[in-house]
């Protein structure tokens, strides 16, 4: 809300500078408790976040470990070829549904035994590990990036509520105000000295 052009000089102008500056008052006041809401369900959800984070902290560190590993046991070229086939993984982090299972077994890649390095398939469980963490840390992320960005809204809002409009309603009052005042006193001068004329004087 902002006043467009000077305020009228008028009664119901004052009272509406009033209603007003009411309204604002109040708006002001429901945006400082969603606002409030609003922070204390991003510092809810941070916490077990930062687990999470640490976890997967944690797990990329042995994944790192073990591809170095599997690099001095295979070399890079075996290591490239066991990764074939790719697969596509289903990654939606707006979604409530648990993350997919993505550890496999050697069996599940297709690989015989003895053709290929324990270091190799280590590794490879380790990044699929990793993987799993991620997707499901996924959701949460983006519901604390999402809260994130109200809380911004929000700040944004109550700053032009109580740092823009509320002084622009009050400074609008006080011209009305005195303005009004000033032209009663005026007025009533102007009676006074009406009253003490002379009957039949102009």
């Amino acid at each position: 809300m902002t006043i467009a052009g000077p305020a009228r000089i008028t009664r119901s102008s004052l009272v509406r500078l009033a209603r007003w500056r009411d309204q604002v008052a109040k708006g002001s006041a429901l945006l400082e408790k969603r606002r409030d809401a609003l922070v204390a369900e991003l510092f809810a959800r941070v916490r077990p976040s930062i687990d999470t984070r640490r976890l997967a902290e944690q797990q990329a560190a042995r994944a790192y470990r073990a591809l170095l590993e599997a690099l001095a046991a295979a070399g890079r070229t075996d290591l490239a070829a066991l990764s074939w086939p790719h697969r596509e993984l289903p990654a939606d982090a707006v979604s409530d549904q648990p993350a997919p299972v993505l550890v496999r077994s050697a069996a599940a890649r297709a690989m015989v035994p003895g053709q290929y390095e324990a270091a190799a398939e280590a590794a490879a469980q380790a990044f699929e590990r990793l993987l799993e963490i991620m997707l499901a840390a996924a959701p949460e992320e983006f519901a604390i990036r999402r809260l994130g960005r109200a809380i911004a809204r929000t700040v944004r809002q109550v700053n032009v509520l109580e740092q823009r409009v509320s002084p622009q309603l009050n400074r609008a009052l006080v011209h009305v105000r005195r303005t009004l005042d000033e032209r009663e006193r005026e007025e009533l001068v102007r009676l006074r000295r009406m009253a003490r004329r002379p009957k039949g004087a102009r």
